[in-house]
């Protein structure tokens, strides 16, 4: 009976050693699932974690969730230069997608884990699920006994522990015979923090102010890349047109000293024809109330509007109308200041016409013929009657 036991004993090894060997995955015992571990039931999910160091983590070390085991690791492999630890979670392990992943130690001689935990520096988002990776930012580890005992040991074995006397020593000498110094300066540096922890939320807001122009340089950073490549680019054009910038300035400068003299110059005429001119605007403003009223002659020419309804009234009205179409009216009328003026009038004359004023303004210069009085002139056959 022991023999047949012993028998199917080894036949199971055989068996078990032949799948494994079969297996790509096999690393040792540990590389074998091993029964009532977490993150073997229903609904488990797999993540993933890329981890700086995973020291002496091995496949089926626990995953830990406030110090409850919710997981087990199930594959470390190499990535890059870090770690990336697959690890199998239960159902209903609940946990932000931005989570971070750390390696931990249960005592100071226990063995080690992954410990799961929310985000503490940033709002939790999402949901961890299967497939989440947590990136190497959200990774790190808790201070493991060996390092805690390899920075007490660096501390005592020459860290400056053995010169604290001769620190302390040192400072009793200095200050010696300085105490009031001493305390001068406490008490300085005191309200040197008082006036710091005072002007505190002034600091702040030059901070964030300091900030927010460095986001906007970030948010500028396409241009301040093109203006930098650009800049050079115009240096070597001011560079190649520094002789003629030089001599437009030159010019520029000539050109000032002779406007200054100009002004020097003109500036007593310039004064006064101000002056002058300041009667005629002053004329024009006194006459514009009139010129406005004129306006309104325009539109019922040659009617003024104000009299207008005084005698039309109704839809007819009577109008004599007088027209004086003399050589002399037209030429007072329309052509006085003009180069025709007393052309129509010496005409008229010569006609033996004298309608209208006598003597005429126009007697008062030689006549175009060179006469000049018009009844002792001589008749001239081209004359007219």
């Amino acid at each position: 009976m022991k023999r047949d036991r012993v028998i199917r004993m080894l036949a199971g090894v055989a068996v078990l050693a032949a799948a494994v060997s079969g297996c790509s995955d096999w690393r040792g015992l540990n590389s074998i699932p091993l029964p009532g571990v977490q993150g073997a039931g229903p609904g488990a999910f797999t993540i993933t974690a890329q981890m700086p160091d995973v020291d002496n983590i091995e496949p089926n070390s626990r995953v830990r969730v406030g110090d409850v085991n919710v997981g087990t690791v199930k594959r470390i492999e190499r990535q890059d230069w870090h770690a990336l630890v697959t690890m199998e979670l239960n159902a209903d392990v609940e946990l932000p997608a931005n989570a971070t992943a750390k390696l931990g130690q249960t005592s100071l001689l226990g063995s080690e884990h992954i410990e799961l935990a929310a985000p503490t520096d940033v709002s939790p988002e999402g949901r961890l699920h299967d497939g989440s990776v947590i990136p190497l930012s959200s990774s790190g580890a808790y201070p493991t006994t060996e390092r805690a005992l390899a920075a007490v040991a660096l501390l005592l074995n020459g860290g400056g522990i053995g010169n604290i006397q001769d620190i302390t020593e040192a400072l009793s000498t200095a200050f010696t015979g300085r105490e009031n110094d001493l305390r001068s300066l406490i008490e300085q540096l005191d309200k040197a923090v008082g006036y710091l922890d005072d002007q505190k939320d002034d600091i702040i807001a030059a901070t964030q102010g300091v900030n927010d122009l460095i986001g906007q340089f970030a948010e500028q950073k396409p241009v301040v890349d093109k203006a930098l490549r650009t800049i050079p680019d115009a240096l070597a054009v001011l560079r190649d047109q520094r002789d003629n910038l030089s001599e437009a300035l030159v010019q520029l400068g000539k050109f000032s000293a002779l406007a200054a003299d100009s002004v020097d110059q003109t500036k007593e005429a310039l004064v006064q024809e101000l002056k002058d001119l300041g009667p005629v605007l002053e004329s024009l403003a006194n006459a514009g109330p009139a010129l406005t009223r004129a306006l309104s002659f325009l539109p019922t020419f040659p009617f003024p509007k104000e009299t207008l309804t005084n005698w039309m009234r109704g839809d007819y009205a009577n109008l004599t109308l007088i027209v004086d179409l003399t050589l002399s009216r037209l030429d007072s009328s329309f052509f006085t200041g003009t180069r025709w003026e007393c052309d129509l009038t010496w005409l008229e004359l010569q006609w033996g016409r004298t309608i209208g004023q006598f003597p005429s303004p126009c007697m008062a210069s030689a006549p175009p013929n060179g006469a000049g009085n018009p009844l002792i002139a001589p008749y001239r056959l081209d004359q007219g009657p």
